[in-house]
């Protein structure tokens, strides 16, 4: 039996590190026809990929490419240098095995991260089908040339990589992320990856999810995700699960479902997940989660201003974001918001309606993140925006440096300007660049959680401590 050796190649870990739910999936996958193992880069940072690569001696290696960067643009943390210095350039001194790329990352920039890295292939969108194929033919010397979204030294794929969008319904093993890497080092921070369902159907300008996953979703069997999560909880005990697609309540009802059946189970977990959509919320939508376990939401609407949710294309309106805002008031579930400057049309008028709106219908106890610049990705309405106003050229690579688009109406000066004095004036409001909180501050929130018997996101206790760093003039 060949061997399978998959790296996660992120290291990443704010605002919390996030297993590689992707990756296991994959080894899910592969492992009824192959040897596989899973090396998880997160912590180690390629320390002990190298001894691994020397004792496993795989057949073929794997390298999952998440981010490429950062998309903070004042301070970008460009991730390919570290993926090449501690993951490629040392495993290729130590075996002739074959590289393949794949990835969110390499999804969006296939050709320079297959001349960047010299791998010998690449799939784009997903791999847990095309992966297995592709390692068949190659053992049996078969044409490669048909399957689809595959990327090798001598060609080039299609650039549609939703290579499952015509499916309906999603139906995929679980993830088994415990069983492939060790998750102990998770429990701290971390939480447990799962997926309802994959592919976006909105059309946020900026947004690469519909060219990765489809346009269509594919949402799972929602007993299937509570059994899932059952079966993880029975062997992991008290951790936080997240669901961790482009947005939880689409579509509409799918969400509530999966809600009905925790709660059927009597499973007594912590919930949180990221992308609540402003109109598909409801009061029961809300009660149905804070009884199924949710104790964290992330709320993305990017902004309040009726002119920029137009202009971004969100699909929503700004009385839907305050009905949700006030479901969230109402149910006081911690909530992450997100907010996103600088988006065609842009001015200082509607950075002031959305301004408006954070002091109007958002606890202080729930933080803000205030984040100025839309990255531009190839193939988004985005990219053909700022081609059409002259922002970008048409042979212009995007991959690096990253290139942000800003609003003509506003300089980023000011709006630089704007978002310090917010965030100075507000103490629950971020921006981008400091995602990741001082040592000190860290430290001072878990001795404050310990002293106080505190049990909330730990984002709030670190609100709580910003605070008081802003009253004594530390910040």
């Amino acid at each position: 039996m060949n061997k399978v050796l998959l790296v996660n190649t992120n290291i990443e870990r704010a605002p919390y590190p996030v297993p590689p739910l992707g990756l296991c999936l994959l080894a899910e996958s592969l492992k009824d026809r192959f040897n596989v193992r899973v090396y998880d880069g997160v912590f180690d940072e390629g320390k002990n990929l190298v001894p691994l690569v020397r004792e496993f001696k795989p057949d073929y290696i794997g390298f999952s490419i998440r981010n490429i960067d950062d998309v903070v643009k004042d301070r970008t943390i460009f991730y390919v240098d570290d993926i090449l210095k501690k993951f490629i350039r040392p495993v290729r001194t130590a075996t002739d095995a074959p590289f393949i790329l794949g990835g969110s990352g390499f999804s969006i920039f296939p050709d320079e991260l297959m001349e960047s890295t010299g791998a010998d292939y690449g799939i784009a969108g997903e791999a847990e089908s095309l992966l297995p194929e592709l390692l068949e033919r190659i053992e049996k010397k078969r044409d490669i040339s048909d399957i689809p979204n595959l990327y090798t030294g001598k060609r080039k794929a299609d650039a549609n990589v939703g290579n499952s969008a015509g499916v309906r319904l999603l139906s995929q093993p679980f993830a088994e992320i415990d069983q492939w890497i060790d998750f102990q080092p998770y429990r701290e921070k971390g939480v447990y990856s799962i997926q309802t369902k994959r592919g976006c159907a909105h059309r946020c300008i900026y947004c690469t999810y519909p060219l990765i996953e489809g346009r269509k979703f594919r949402p799972r069997d929602p007993s299937d995700i509570a059994e899932e999560i059952c079966r993880v909880h029975e062997r992991l005990g008290n951790i936080t699960f997240e669901f961790v697609d482009s947005t939880f309540n689409d579509p509409l009802g799918h969400a509530e479902e999966v809600c009905h059946e925790i709660i059927r189970r009597n499973l007594k977990v912590r919930l949180r997940t990221m992308g609540i959509n402003p109109r598909h919320t409801s009061e029961e939508l809300f009660d149905l989660m804070v009884r199924a376990g949710f104790t964290q939401i992330d709320a993305t609407p990017d902004s309040a201003s009726p002119g920029m949710l137009k202009n971004l294309d969100k699909g929503f309106t700004r009385a839907e974001i305050e009905r949700m805002a006030r479901l969230i008031l109402k149910f006081n579930l911690p909530t992450m918001w997100f907010f996103l400057f600088g988006g065609p049309g842009e001015d200082e008028g509607t950075f002031r309606e959305t301004l408006d709106f954070i002091d109007e219908f958002i606890s202080r106890d729930d933080l803000v993140y205030l984040n100025a610049g839309l990255r531009i990705y190839p193939g988004t309405p985005l990219h053909s925006i700022a081609l059409k106003e002259g922002m970008i050229r048409e042979d212009q690579s995007l991959f690096r440096p990253p290139v942000y688009y800003f609003s003509g109406r506003i300089t980023r000066k000011r709006m630089d300007e704007l978002i310090f004095v917010t965030s100075r004036s507000r103490h629950n409001c971020i921006p981008s660049a400091e995602t990741a909180p001082p040592p000190e501050m860290v430290a001072e929130a878990i001795e404050m959680r310990r002293t106080l018997n505190l049990n909330e996101p730990i984002f709030r206790t670190l609100l709580r401590v910003r605070e008081k760093w802003m009253s004594t003039g530390k910040i």
